[in-house]
């Protein structure tokens, strides 16, 4: 399984087109620190196809970002076999109007998450005069293969149950976002994508111990980061992510993985991790921790 990290940046990217914080300032100043939207794509050694996780606004960027993600020369034969989607933010979903070109979208995801992008999104009623529809069940639990003849396999981890907000009229039950635990079978190796947390369960902690490599939410470094950057009125936790240092934070319960094993991702614009020279980096480095970068490929 080879994995490459398409995006590292949480909802807005960084910089966020309407913000001149101290981090989206410094990223304007030195464009090469940019960070795209959260995303990546995985690798199937068995059809030699990939399978992106989340489709961002900045999709296609991404792809051309990518030797092997793009079309064969002369023909408009994709090496994309299909998407999975953790939830159903925006940040996640709208880079999929971006692929309408495609002959086939075949979207693998939770059926509230489907609800979402058939009755809220209207996905299938604005895509379908363009190219054929696939939306295929992820269920609770349960490891489904990514496509037919391949190796990968993907299981859904329950992580929140934080429904967008254009979906709040929907029923509130069901998976909302998950994490995905992608197993090769070819080589045993997995992978642990976790761009949003909103609680640390006794079967997010299972997976990120038996998985090989976790790429995992680190969009506040603190609780109090939103309220004390001004972006909001509620905290880490209330919004849905569990931040990275403090005492609800994830960095103490990873620092128990081994060194290089895990590594964050889905970074906002007013986390101090956005600069590569903040001193949060190094506390990082001492617990065996990092963060990820956008173009980055890892090899669970």
């Amino acid at each position: 399984m080879l994995v490459r990290v398409l995006g590292t940046a949480a909802g807005g990217g960084v910089p966020q087109w309407n913000c001149a914080c101290p981090g989206c300032a410094a990223v304007r100043a030195n464009p090469a620190r940019r960070r795209s939207h959260a995303a990546i794509a995985v690798h199937d050694s068995a059809t030699g196809r990939w399978h992106l996780v989340n489709v961002t606004p900045d999709v296609t960027d991404q792809v051309e970002a990518c030797e092997a993600l793009r079309p064969e020369p002369g023909s408009r034969r994709t090496p994309l076999a299909g998407v999975i989607l953790t939830d159903a933010e925006l940040d996640h979903t709208l880079g999929l109007f971006r692929l309408r070109e495609a002959e086939e979208i075949s979207i693998c995801a939770t059926a509230a998450v489907r609800a979402a992008l058939t009755d809220g999104l209207g996905v299938q009623r604005i895509l379908s005069p363009y190219a054929r529809i696939v939306l295929r069940e992820l269920p609770d639990g349960d490891p489904v293969p990514l496509e037919e003849g391949g190796s990968l396999r993907v299981r859904a981890v329950p992580v929140s149950a934080k429904r967008p907000r254009y979906a709040n009229a929907l029923p509130a039950t069901g998976l909302w976002s998950v994490a995905l635990h992608i197993t090769d079978g070819a080589d045993g190796r997995s992978l642990l994508y976790a761009p949003a947390v909103a609680a640390w369960s006794s079967g997010l902690a299972a997976a990120v111990a038996q998985a090989d490599h976790v790429i995992v939410d680190g969009t506040f470094w603190d609780d109090d980061e939103p309220v004390r950057e001004g972006i909001g009125a509620r905290t880490a936790t209330e919004m849905g992510h569990l931040p990275i240092s403090g005492p609800t934070g994830t960095a103490e319960r990873l620092s128990a993985l081994a060194a290089g094993r895990c590594a964050y991702t889905h970074l906002n614009n007013t986390n101090p991790l956005v600069d590569p020279a903040a001193p949060q980096h190094k506390e990082l480095a001492g617990l065996g921790l990092r963060v990820a970068d956008d173009g980055e490929v890892i090899a669970p």
